[in-house]
């Protein structure tokens, strides 16, 4: 097998060198420059948005931050040299480029499935098993994951290290270098195989399971909302007109909450579901291509697997933007956080006497976008659109 791998390499050597079409190089060029310019933007913001917000520090985004991050990683080592190779033609990053470069688009890959994975089971314990939920899906807990999901990623994915190296090809008009395999192609079946298993199709099907349980839960059959169904709770209340206007209030309350978490479920399960449609072209060319004796490469096939890659890492902050009133509140927040008001505010005294009788979400991705205390120093005029929480405010302007 060596011997036919070499003599087919002496003979490429006296080809000339296959020219690239210059319309696949400007399409390749443009739509890597977009997608992977906007990708980054978005997921920086991302993390930008929960680690400066208090309030949305919650498991859930602790592990979209991870996704984040590996996508982040996906774009920059994945996306920005396949610019240059479209330029170049050629590896110009050397062989420890081509070790730490590859070696950081497989962590990032990775990652992110396992990140993924992480916040689908986060789902599931929080909607299904609310009671374990309370120990279990705390911020606390979810950055130990998320420590050990790194970590797990990064020794697996040192493998690399030992399987890559630099080849050079030589053409009666050029040199070409390229990153490539160390040994013979047969011998990276098991290990393709390996990670199409255990980083796709295992979490695909985990998370296909785990979200039916919670679409049974909070669509087919919901917790009961009647008033009538919480009567007893409100059994003791002094007056029978008291007893409605707490069942009604509670009643409110209880429906957000289920609709807030219906919606986080639907933002996150259409994340898995693009995660799925758009890594399956590259997954399934390249278990395809482990079992030919010569591999697939079509350029603009290449091209679309590639641009998959790079969508699917690129819009989940869009998917976020689209899906939760939240996000999409603490993004308008800060791109307008350098924009400050001329006038200086006036100062006010406020005395706060209120109570909260809404009931909390505390494994919810949909927080408060602002705090109580917040709304109030930040206008003269204050009205409460939440009828879920009851307030006495008393101001006096110094």
């Amino acid at each position: 097998m060596e011997n036919e791998t070499v003599s087919e390499l002496n003979q490429t050597q006296l080809q000339p060198r296959a020219v690239v079409a210059l319309e696949y190089q400007v399409v390749t060029i443009l739509l890597v420059l977009i997608i992977c310019g906007l990708g980054i933007v978005g997921n920086i913001m991302v993390v930008l948005v929960v680690m400066r917000t208090k309030h949305m520090r919650t498991p859930t985004n602790c592990y979209l931050v991870s996704l984040a991050v590996a996508d982040l990683m996906v774009l920059v080592a994945a996306g920005l040299p396949n610019i240059t190779d479209s330029i170049y033609g050629s590896w110009v990053y050397g062989y420890v480029g081509c070790l730490c470069i590859t070696y950081l688009q497989y962590l990032g890959i990775n990652a992110s499935s396992c990140s993924i994975t992480a916040f689908t089971i986060e789902r599931y314990i929080a909607i299904c098993h609310p009671i374990k939920a309370q120990f279990l899906c705390t911020f606390s807990r979810a950055k130990k994951i998320i420590i050990f999901v790194w970590a797990f990623t990064s020794i697996y994915c040192m493998l690399w290290f030992f399987l890559l190296d630099l080849n050079i090809s030589t053409y009666k008009d050029a040199i070409v270098i390229s990153c490539g395999y160390k040994i013979s192609r047969n011998y990276y079946s098991p290990i393709y195989l390996m990670d199409f298993g255990v980083f796709y199709v295992v979490p695909m099907i985990l998370a296909t399971v785990l979200y039916g349980f919670i679409a049974r839960i909070l669509f087919l059959n919901p917790i009961p909302s009647d008033p009538k169904e919480n009567s007893k709770t409100w059994k003791n209340d002094s007056t029978h007109q008291n007893t409605n206007l707490n069942l009604n209030t509670s009643n409110r309350c209880f429906n957000s909450t289920v609709s807030s978490r219906k919606q986080v479920t639907k933002m996150l399960a259409v994340v898995v579901i693009l995660f799925a449609l758009l890594w399956m072209p590259y997954r399934t060319l390249v278990v395809v291509n482990s079992f030919l004796s010569s591999p697939f490469q079509e350029n603009w096939f290449l091209l679309f697997c590639r641009i998959c890659i790079y969508l699917n890492s690129a819009i989940n902050p869009v998917i976020y933007n689209l899906m939760s009133q939240k996000f999409r509140a603490a993004f308008r927040k800060l791109c307008n956080c350098k924009q400050k008001p001329t006038e200086k505010p006036a100062n006010y005294s406020v005395a706060l006497n209120y109570s909260v009788i809404k009931e909390s979400d505390h494994f919810s991705t949909e927080l408060d976008d602002i705090t109580v205390t917040d709304t109030y120093l930040s206008a003269t005029k204050v009205s409460f659109d939440d009828t879920c929480l009851a307030s006495e405010v008393s101001f006096s302007q110094s």
